[in-house]
């Protein structure tokens, strides 16, 4: 662990935002029970494809690593829709050259994602 990647060791429903390949930040949210490490990855809504095109978008930067997502006063926000397992889509991984197969990529069929409406919000 180390100070930057100690965020994704919990509590769970906080934002890991680093940055890759020095130029696109990434956010993450904790997925884990506090102490166990894994977040996933925000690869994109409707509308904005690519984890890098997100976060430009968005104006998430590493400025909001480790918020809190599921309080109404956060600046990052997730919000709970009713979308249940049986309404996301399990695919092969993309943008990697290893470990292409794994069921790793989920993608929600027919939610609608965006500034106003889904999963993700900007309180500012």
């Amino acid at each position: 662990m180390t100070e930057r990647t100690k965020v994704i060791y919990g509590p769970p429903g906080r934002a890991y935002v680093y940055l890759i390949y020095g130029m696109h930040e990434c956010l993450n949210l904790i997925a884990e029970p506090d102490g166990t490490p894994g977040c996933v990855l925000i690869r994109g809504v409707t509308g904005v494809s690519g984890p890098g095109r997100l976060t430009r978008h968005f104006g998430i930067t590493r400025a909001l690593n480790a918020t809190t997502v599921f309080e109404a006063s956060s600046v990052i926000r997730v919000f709970d829709t009713g979308l249940r397992a049986g309404r996301i889509d399990v695919t092969s991984r993309i943008g990697i050259s290893k470990a292409v197969d794994w069921p790793l990529r989920f993608v929600a069929r027919g939610l609608m994602i965006g500034r106003r409406a889904g999963l993700l919000g900007l309180g500012r």
